[in-house]
């Protein structure tokens, strides 16, 4: 099809019956023609967890594929969720994906999603969708340990805890990590005060708080540490691909998967081309590049490059509103302190 532009259109108004029209009346039809044009190709605005790279490729999919352009912000849930709080009054994003399904619980709730089930929707387990939000794709929480490390493979969380790991140990900081927070919580949900022991055993032990998750990883990955407790396995299983010495551990007595939620801001001034959006995540093509970054697929007849969720022993999903998992958080950032 022929670009649309100010030559083409006085080119096409001069070659056909309409010549006999005042240029006047042509540069009106000109301007009308101009300003849809400017109106259907504007940027949908995406604001996105990690990883950068996959956001970055499902944009240039639906690019290409729409003609609509996808401005991205890509940073950790928490400053995600910073940004969107602080831009109440002149919101911007149009889609929001985040790296933790309470998230979008607490947006719900607060009305400021817009409800859309997309039809690319239909083979996507139900425990991964809503009418308001459904699953880019899920990750696991485990233990990433350095083989090279001369400490022995641990099993389970608590082997981190032991003296062969003293001083050895890192973890995503959960203000900045949803699914590092999502662990803690599980982990609460599960044990209950044997998990705030645990903690405390770990904190004796050395472990530290580190930033994000692959601020955590990376002195696993140097060798300056041996292990990640909590680890986001999709950052580590692409480390793994470019050949580090690491390993993926699923502890025996359950870990946290992290649903990461896609939604569609109320606020949206481009709702439809956000619904053009979730619908291509959700197409064949959007959840192959999902899978391609070490991610569940969210549909499950599309085939994952790890281990799937159904083989793994679970925790107990969190359940706690907003206001408890920050009491949470506060209790686990002030024992790290």
């Amino acid at each position: 099809m022929q670009k649309l532009t100010q030559k083409n259109v006085f080119s096409i108004f001069k070659n056909s019956s309409l010549a006999g029209f005042s240029l006047k009346g042509v540069a009106m039809s000109i301007g009308l023609s101009c300003a849809m044009f400017s109106v259907s190709s504007q940027a949908i605005t995406v604001y996105t967890a990690g990883p950068g790279a996959m956001a970055k490729q499902l944009a240039a999919g639906f690019e290409k594929q729409t003609g609509t352009k996808v401005d991205i912000f890509q940073a950790t849930t928490g400053k995600v969720m910073a940004r969107l709080e602080a831009e109440q009054a002149n919101p911007r994003a149009d889609v929001l994906i985040s790296a933790s399904w309470d998230t979008a619980v607490d947006l719900q709730q607060k009305g400021w999603l817009l409800p859309y089930e997309s039809a690319n929707a239909a083979q996507v387990p139900e425990r991964f969708k809503t009418p308001y939000y459904v699953a880019q794709g899920i990750s696991a929480l485990g233990i990433v340990w350095n083989s090279k490390s001369g400490t022995p493979k641990p099993t389970d969380w608590s082997d981190l805890a032991q003296p062969a790991f003293k001083d050895k140990v890192t973890m995503p900081d959960p203000a900045l990590s949803g699914a590092s927070l999502d662990l803690v919580l599980g982990l609460q949900n599960a044990k209950q005060d044997a998990a705030w022991a645990l903690f405390s055993e770990l904190k004796a032990n050395g472990m530290v708080i580190s930033g994000p998750n692959a601020q955590a990883l990376t002195p696993v990955l140097q060798g300056a540490k041996a292990a990640v407790f909590g680890a986001v396995d999709y950052v580590a299983y692409g480390s793994i691909a470019n050949g580090e010495s690491i390993e993926v551990i699923f502890p025996t007595s359950g870990t946290a998967i992290a649903p990461r939620p896609m939604m569609i801001l109320k606020s949206s001034k481009q709702p439809d081309d956000a619904k053009a959006f979730i619908d291509y995540v959700l197409s064949p093509e959007g959840q192959t590049i999902v899978a391609n970054a070490w991610l569940m697929p969210a549909r499950t007849d599309i085939a994952g490059k790890r281990p799937d969720f159904s083989a793994l022993t679970l925790l107990p999903e969190p359940t706690a509103n907003s206001a408890e998992r920050s009491d949470i958080l506060s209790r686990f950032s002030t024992l790290f302190r």
